[in-house]
């Protein structure tokens, strides 16, 4: 398995990461169990996840990271993953951004739900505004050097925060961001292409991006309205099926076909393959699933086939 460093971190990861949004959700602990066995056994290592990940369902905030240290617990392999969470986000009254404060009380808590005395990648779930930067980043500093946190991470920064915030952890020697998160697929990638992906480069910031399969839109499992009902996470599709989505979903197919892949396998390759990205994440509710998101890693795409893909994504078509 190709290993990737993540930024100038001590990282390697592999070129897939496994979301961890859905454990907890819409796998419950058993099936997300087998899933990250099933992720490792397979030669990958890195899993994402975030506290605030389920909050917004029955079972929680809290409910992945827990699902994940039970995981750890009952099956012994902690020393093969490469651990990623976040902080930031609302996980109740007064508990959310990243002052040192909250940040301090925000670890312990990930630390205990995921029964690990380290997070290997900690990461600013978004930008916080009303914190100076220099606190987050001293604050980062100190649980780095407390080794409860071995590098750290961004999540949905504007470029120009991004920057700011490095040139404040390089004038003071403080640990950096190693990593961004964006929003980037086939389908969404104005964002990040439209200065995120430079300061990146110009920075050697690894990028992990989120929603590499747009919601499962690219996994063409959604072609109609009619479609919607299929899943839970129908229904942030939808807005993807117009014109320009369409045209993806056909060149994937195209694609794929010539290829013998899927069109998730298809679309995963295709943001490997981008200038500056490290590894986009990607989630599964169940081995199958899974199964075809890992045959991604060993898709080669053509510069025939990317250009093919890159027509098909064009806003300029829109």
């Amino acid at each position: 398995m190709e290993l990737r460093r993540l930024g100038k971190s001590d990282l390697k990861i592999a070129p897939l990461v496994l979301g961890g949004n859905v454990f907890g959700w819409t796998a419950d602990e058993a099936t997300s169990f087998r899933v990250l066995d099933a992720f490792v056994d397979g030669g990958f290592n890195a899993v994402d996840t975030a506290d605030v990940y389920s909050r917004w369902s029955p079972a929680g905030g809290g409910a992945s990271e827990t699902v994940i240290g039970n995981w750890f617990k009952a099956h012994g392999k902690r020393d093969k993953v490469v651990l990623m969470t976040k902080l930031g986000s609302e996980m109740g009254e007064g508990m959310k951004g990243l002052s040192a404060k909250y940040m301090v009380e925000a670890v312990e808590a990930s630390l205990k739900r995921l029964q690990t005395d380290v997070i290997d990648l900690y990461q600013s779930h978004r930008d916080d505004p009303e914190t100076p930067q220099e606190e987050t980043a001293e604050a980062y500093e100190r649980l780095v050097k407390a080794g409860k946190v071995r590098a750290i991470g961004a999540s949905n920064f504007e470029p120009a925060r991004l920057k700011s915030a490095l040139d404040i952890s390089a004038a003071h020697g403080w640990a950096r961001y190693n990593s961004e998160q964006p929003l980037y697929n086939l389908y969404d990638r104005a964002g990040f292409e439209a200065g995120l992906q430079q300061v990146c480069i110009e920075n050697d910031v690894g990028v992990i991006p989120y929603y590499g399969l747009a919601s499962g839109f690219l996994t063409g499992k959604y072609r109609s309205e009619a479609d919607l009902a299929k899943s839970p996470r129908g229904r942030g599709v939808k807005r993807y099926l117009d014109e320009r989505g369409l045209r993806i979903l056909a060149v994937l197919d195209e694609v794929g076909a010539n290829l013998r892949a899927t069109p998730a396998q298809v679309a995963l390759a295709w943001v490997m393959a981008q200038p500056g990205l490290t590894a986009p994440i990607a989630s599964a509710t169940s081995v199958e699933q899974l199964t075809e998101l890992m045959g991604s890693a060993a898709l080669k795409l053509t510069d025939q086939d990317l250009a093919r893909l890159d027509w098909a994504s064009s806003m300029e078509l829109a």
